[in-house]
């Protein structure tokens, strides 16, 4: 069983440069992103809605992001955002965060994608990869799969095979070890407990990331997020044109409720977000446009 513990990490504070070259790789991927799902569409476009943090203590600059939405044909949802806020945990909060032990003062900067398809022959994707600044720094974030029909919830499916293969792939590349550490750490992060059984598919999960070559951290994160936008698409093309019925659309509901409980009750980024003042329709962007416990 893989815990995400406070790790012990190194002393030295991440450089001004380093953090917007982080911000840079994170916001072009957005961007990437957003072209490749909307060429699914045929009409349908990302709208992009600029924030800015407001949180406690009031500073007169705290950072923000930019929320990017679509509802179209094909993605019934999909949300691609990305944020760079600072400033100080609550003394609360700041208690869980490592390298806060001297001061509270943090920066963090991210990507966030979820996508509801609207055939429920199309899995539900998500995607995060963020870098975090205290006295300490560190990367985390991941990817994972949550196919809406039972007959798809097992890793002997072609879509499976496809993107743990794509994933696996990217981990190889950077470390031997991270494949299987960050499965792991994946299959047991998104676990429903209250329901004994897992969100989805799984991927792969990592967070605390500082092996001492931030460049290298970087490197494997944005090579997750290359690699997340080639398979998944891929992924969309395999049912795109399937027929699907009205009893596969309501195990689709079902399904999404699952989605929601885990969200609401489990999801640490949620937390992160709400508690540090971030964009809470962005936030909650994460919940699908119709669900069902019926």
């Amino acid at each position: 069983m893989v815990e995400a513990k406070k790790p012990h990490l190194p002393s030295a504070p991440a450089s001004e440069s380093f953090k917007r070259q982080a911000r840079a790789a994170f916001e072009s991927l957005r961007d990437k992103l957003c072209r490749r799902l909307e060429q699914f569409e045929t009409v349908a476009r990302f709208q992009q809605t600029p924030w800015k943090r407001t949180a406690e203590p009031k500073q007169s600059d705290q950072g923000g992001g930019v929320m990017s939405m679509l509802c179209g044909d094909v993605f019934e949802k999909a949300g691609v955002h990305t944020s760079t806020v600072y400033g100080q945990f609550s003394e609360e909060f700041r208690e869980r965060i490592p390298g806060c032990e001297d001061s509270p003062d943090f920066w963090a900067s991210g990507i966030s994608l979820i996508v509801h398809p609207r055939s429920p022959r199309i899995p539900t994707a998500h995607m995060n990869l963020r870098m975090i600044a205290t006295g300490r720094s560190w990367l985390g974030g991941g990817a994972d799969l949550t196919p809406m029909l039972e007959r798809q919830r097992n890793n002997e499916t072609e879509d499976a095979i496809v993107f743990h293969t794509a994933l696996r792939g990217v981990c190889d590349k950077h470390n031997p070890d991270y494949y299987a550490r960050f499965q792991e750490w994946c299959d047991t992060y998104f676990f429903l407990p209250h329901r004994n059984e897992a969100r989805g598919i799984g991927g792969i999960f990592y967070d605390y990331l500082d092996s001492g070559e931030r460049e290298a951290d970087l490197a494997f994160a944005e090579d997750v997020g290359a690699a997340f936008l080639q398979v998944y698409p891929r992924i969309v093309e395999a049912h795109i044109d399937e027929k699907w019925n009205e009893e596969e659309r309501r195990e689709q509901l079902h399904r999404r409720g699952r989605y929601v409980e885990f969200n609401l009750l489990y999801d640490r980024g949620t937390i992160f977000g709400l508690r540090t003042g971030g964009n809470v329709e962005a936030i909650l962007s994460s919940l699908p446009p119709l669900a069902s416990w019926s």
